[in-house]
């Protein structure tokens, strides 16, 4: 698996990878309705806000994650790679990159990410209501989670 910086050329698989798993996603939330996609909520949503790396497996992208020094905002990974180590490298390189606490937040009924959170060192640190980011006009439950950087 190679990890590298996103690259304009990527925004196609981006696409297809985000919009598939986040079908998983809402559906495990009860949101399905909420659905939109990548090229309709990427600017609102701010995915080039943050650095954005992709996750490639014989020269073909199959997850990226963005993330701040102290925030990880995306993290998707294409569903047949699902359970694959994809989600985990590119979580422990968002980690690795941050000096200090990194914050992230998942969906209620998202057990899939929760889990993968929690085994990389995340507690839960409250539970948040409001606006699903990207579709505002859903209401949406999530964990706001934390791992602690090192002391």
């Amino acid at each position: 698996m190679n990890l590298r910086d996103y690259r304009d050329s990527d925004w196609p698989r981006l696409c297809k990878i985000r919009d598939a798993a986040c079908r998983d996603e809402l559906g495990a939330s009860g949101l399905m309705d909420a659905y939109l996609s990548l090229e309709q909520t990427a600017d609102n949503e701010g995915l080039f806000d943050a650095r954005v790396v992709v996750a490639e497996v014989d020269g073909r992208v199959l997850g990226f994650a963005a993330y701040s020094d102290e925030e990880l905002t995306w993290l998707y990974c294409d569903p047949p790679a699902y359970r694959q180590g994809i989600g985990r490298a590119l979580l422990r390189h968002a980690v690795a990159a941050c000096a200090g606490d990194l914050y992230t937040e998942v969906l209620v009924g998202n057990e899939a990410a929760l889990a993968l959170y929690r085994s990389e060192g995340f507690d839960v640190q409250r539970t948040v209501e409001g606006k699903l980011a990207g579709n505002e006009a859903f209401a949406a439950s999530g964990y706001y989670l934390k791992r602690s950087g090192p002391a």
